[in-house]
């Protein structure tokens, strides 16, 4: 049954779709069958997921899966930190959740996720999943080879090593392509960061693991089509074909989890570095604004970004009266990373935001599409295209803003569609 907010939902849509039609480079080149076909395709993934019969055992799986890896990952931490990472404690413990650390808790699978993600690349099977990704995405979304396998590989592996996956074409790609890639890489996750922000979400959401992972796949179409409208490819150019060839190789099963463990690390210290520098800047400005009083209640940032993304987070479907808190969950995304806006959204009692606002929120913060991750494009593709770097540099804030409304365009198709499907 279809309810004000699943038109709130449907209106958010056509506003989405609105805005990106507006900075478009060309407004007549609008494509018509692709926003049909995109739109098809993100709901006919998300009912398949959730709505066909026998899919709550897949849902299940992946959930159990989560949980498996969550636990395998805790032994290996507890053995190097001990009691820190919720080992046999040395002390009496009269708060059980003050031994939740994010650092031993939450991090750590980042790094396991990543060596398996290696592990399963060198085995061929992330690779042949990534490049039946990519046929589907040729075959029904008129993309050319290189953008295709570039899309399906960002789903998976994420910004970071997509441009190595088709490194042999990134000189030949147009310079929608080059944009294309781009949003679909700020509107998606990484493989490795999928299981953290699952773990974090699902003593609070139901189905948290497959949320998440739909979350990332079905807003790849979507970042494909405001891509697409924000600067449409010109005709007879683009459709570069790839021979599925990749150049993210690895020598054996150890050199692809060692290789793999240190990617992660990586990706660990660049997230705690953020997270401690971001937070601290946040602190800082509250402490400055502590001053300012408005409504009885302290000016802060999660104050005022909470009243600038209220109208987005309720174009997304969400009632008017969590707005305002849902609104900061986006700010936060953008400004602070989409990790500090998981944690924020999973310590948010069962009982102080609905199940539809919180599942609504997952889908749209569900992507990398933060203003840290503006330098972490910049810095990747000048490497690999230096050539190139000032036509990224003119691209980014504009792709920035592309995989931003890819999110909330997913977002704005889970709420739209009848809340009896996700158990609502």
């Amino acid at each position: 049954m279809f309810t004000l907010l699943n038109l709130q939902s449907l209106l958010g849509l056509v506003v989405i779709t609105a805005v990106c039609w507006a900075v478009s480079e060309n407004r007549r080149a609008f494509p018509w069958r692709l926003a049909i076909g995109a739109v098809l395709v993100q709901a006919g993934l998300i009912l398949a997921t959730f709505a066909i019969p026998g899919s709550q055992v897949v849902l299940d799986a992946i959930n159990n899966s989560v949980k498996g890896l969550e636990q395998a990952t805790a032994k290996g931490t507890q053995f190097v930190f001990g009691y820190l990472a919720g080992g046999d404690q040395p002390y009496p413990v009269e708060n059980q959740g003050a031994l939740f650390t994010f650092a031993f808790n939450v991090l750590p699978l980042v790094i396991v996720i990543s060596a398996l993600s290696a592990l399963l690349w060198h085995w061929k099977i992330l690779k042949w999943v990534t490049l039946g990704f990519g046929k589907v995405f040729q075959k029904t979304m008129g993309l050319g080879g290189a953008s295709a396998l570039a899309v399906a590989a960002n789903i998976f592996l994420g910004m970071v090593e997509t441009p190595l996956v088709i490194r042999a074409y990134l000189d030949k790609l147009t310079r929608s392509e080059i944009f294309l890639m781009m949003v679909v890489g700020l509107g998606t996750v990484a493989g490795s960061t999928m299981v953290a922000y699952a773990t974090i979400l699902s003593p609070v959401l139901t189905n948290a693991a497959g949320h998440v992972l739909v979350a990332s796949i079905v807003s790849a179409p979507a970042a494909v089509l405001l891509a697409r409208i924000m600067i449409p490819e010109k005709p007879g150019q683009g459709g570069e074909n790839a021979d599925y060839n990749s150049a993210l190789k690895y020598d054996s099963s150890i050199d692809a989890i060692v290789k793999g463990t240190a990617d992660g690390l990586m990706v660990v210290l660049n997230i705690s570095a953020v997270l401690i520098t971001f937070v601290a800047f946040v602190a800082l400005v509250n402490i400055m604004l502590g001053g300012l009083w408005i409504g009885g209640e302290p000016l802060s940032v999660e104050r005022i970004l909470g009243v600038l993304f209220a109208p987005v987070a309720w174009l997304t479907g969400v009632q008017w009266s969590e707005a305002s808190q849902a609104g900061w969950l986006l700010g936060v995304k953008l400004t602070l990373t989409e990790f500090v806006a998981f944690i924020e959204l999973g310590k948010i009692p069962a009982g102080e935001m609905s199940e539809r606002t919180r599942m609504l929120m997952t889908y749209a913060l569900c992507g990398f599409a933060n203003i840290g991750s503006v330098g972490i494009t910049v810095t990747g593709l000048s490497v690999l295209l230096p050539e190139r770097r000032t036509e990224v540099l003119g691209l980014v804030w504009k792709a920035l803003l592309g995989g931003f409304l890819a999110t909330l365009m997913t977002a704005c198709v889970v709420g739209a569609l009848p809340g009896s499907i996700f158990g609502l």
